[in-house]
């Protein structure tokens, strides 16, 4: 199954019940983990709604969540320049923090949301991501909860885009090759 997304077609990568499964089994770890623990979620947006949505519900055990939102992206590259659009309004001091991304390829958004969030003297900070390219990650800090490794490839759906569109897709879908 295939889609067209302005100007690019993407064929179907992963399933919606490959996606389900796998986000099911990193909330139940993840409730083990940080079980009896004060934790704050930060949800980095936009593409992360349908993950942190879901995977919230799979964390079985009281949590604060809460969203921030940065941008790297234009069209299907990363520009590697990363702005802060909004900030957090929690106090994150002391607390276990769980940052959920919906991706992390180069690796350069996390980083920079990395060094904005310790300042704030956070007790631990871990991070999950559904998708993960080792590939194109550039950088040494651990990623602590990966949902799929993936090539360097261009993928949207279940919340990742192509310039705004393709977030509603129940799948994730990969860029086809021309």
């Amino acid at each position: 199954m295939s889609v067209v997304l302005k100007d690019k077609t993407f064929e179907v990568f992963l399933s919606k019940e490959q996606i389900q499964r796998r986000v099911l089994e990193l909330g139940r770890k993840i409730a083990v983990d940080f079980q009896g623990k004060d934790v704050i979620v930060i949800g980095v947006l936009n593409g992360c709604f349908m993950f942190f949505a879901d995977l919230c519900r799979a964390i079985e055990m009281p949590m604060v969540t809460t969203f921030i939102k940065v941008s790297s992206y234009q069209g299907t590259k990363s520009t590697e320049k990363v702005k802060t659009i909004f900030g957090l309004s929690e106090n994150i001091e002391g607390k276990k923090v769980l940052i959920v991304e919906d991706i992390v390829d180069t690796g350069f958004s996390m980083k920079e949301l990395l060094a904005q969030l310790k300042p704030m003297n956070p007790e631990s900070i871990s991070i999950a991501t559904l998708l993960f390219k080792p590939e194109a990650f550039r950088f040494n800090y651990a990623v602590d909860y990966v949902g799929f490794e993936i090539p360097n490839k261009f993928v949207v759906g279940y919340g990742l885009d192509y310039d705004g569109l393709g977030r509603n897709l129940p799948e994730i879908y990969q860029l086809r090759n021309s």
